[in-house]
């Protein structure tokens, strides 16, 4: 299997605990879906854009995905929070539930989708 890359954004777009990056992917239904890049601790992390406990955006407003301390994904809607480093709810509805993961990359100052080919 190969690996495909697609550039989602330059590395200087995502800021540490400020807005993410939105985009999209296909899910594994062949579905077009909503995902996000942030950076936290200096690391970029990507997942769907869907909450764990009902399949809703999580960001209140666009790219908005962080509380207000910048530690913790938030969904709007429910309220549940997500620690950005592995996507995993601590608090609220679906606490132990995982947020989708999406490959990511970042090289040479570029943010990349990693999409698996066969």
């Amino acid at each position: 299997m190969a690996a495909r890359k697609r550039l989602i954004c330059k590395s200087s777009d995502i800021r540490e605990g400020g807005d993410g990056v939105r985009f999209t992917v296909l899910d594994t239904s062949g579905e077009e879906a909503p995902a996000f890049v942030i950076r936290h601790k200096g690391t970029v992390s990507g997942y769907l854009n869907r909450c764990a406990h009902i399949q809703v955006e999580l960001d209140w407003q666009h790219g908005k995905f962080f509380d207000d301390e910048s530690e913790l994904l938030v969904c709007a809607t429910h309220g549940a929070l997500y620690l950005p480093s592995t996507g995993e709810c601590i608090g609220g509805p679906c606490k132990g539930a995982f947020l989708n993961k999406v490959k990511i990359s970042e090289d040479n100052g570029i943010v990349y989708l990693i999409d698996h080919v066969e």
